[in-house]
């Protein structure tokens, strides 16, 4: 089957979820520069997550510009992957409001350790479907980013409950890492 309808679902989640997000965000009681010291916190974890989703939306967007078509078991992987995405919102308020304690801090990189793997399943399901010689396949090569993100990932996780500013430190650097344009997907469009 055609892969139109599930990116433009998954634009639509997408969407969905960023919005909640936005909406989780409070003005401060008054009217001082000062007074926005105490959303810092909220706004920072907003950040961060717009960008996670963001490089997410892009990374599927681009993973599926180089599939020629889709399966069912496919359609449930990418579900799943909404399903990470959408407790995305959850976690980042519960961070954000709670001035990045341990146990907030520690389920927002569990979150995130979610997400990559339901993303990573979502890549090899697509990569079996196409096949091994597939553009897809030549793209996503070994995947090391992901590899060393989920690593990552995981010990931000623990480390959360020992100095959680140091988890989400860890939580900046994955992300400023995935922020930097990945080029596998335009090299192997330019190279077809």
């Amino acid at each position: 089957m055609g892969k139109e309808r599930l990116t433009a679902f998954t634009d639509g989640v997408v969407a969905i979820i960023i919005t909640i997000m936005v909406l989780e965000l409070k003005v401060p009681h008054g009217t001082a520069l000062t007074d926005l010291i105490s959303i810092l916190p909220v706004f920072l974890s907003y950040v961060l997550s717009f960008i996670y989703v963001g490089i997410y939306w892009n990374n599927h967007h681009h993973m599926l510009t180089l599939c020629r078509t889709v399966t069912g078991p496919i359609l449930w992987a990418n579900m799943y992957l909404l399903l990470w995405l959408s407790l995305v919102p959850f976690a980042t308020a519960w961070m954000g409001e709670n001035q990045l304690s341990a146990g907030p801090v520690a389920l927002y990189g569990g979150v995130l350790i979610m997400n990559a793997l339901a993303y990573t399943m979502l890549m090899t399901m697509l990569i079996r479907h196409e096949g091994p010689d597939s553009a897809l396949a030549q793209a996503m090569g070994r995947d090391f980013k992901g590899k060393v993100s989920l690593v990552a990932y995981a010990a931000a996780l623990v480390l959360a409950f020992v100095q959680p500013i140091a988890s989400v430190a860890i939580y900046v650097i994955v992300a400023a890492v995935w922020f930097i344009p990945d080029r596998r997907v335009e090299r192997t469009l330019g190279a077809s």
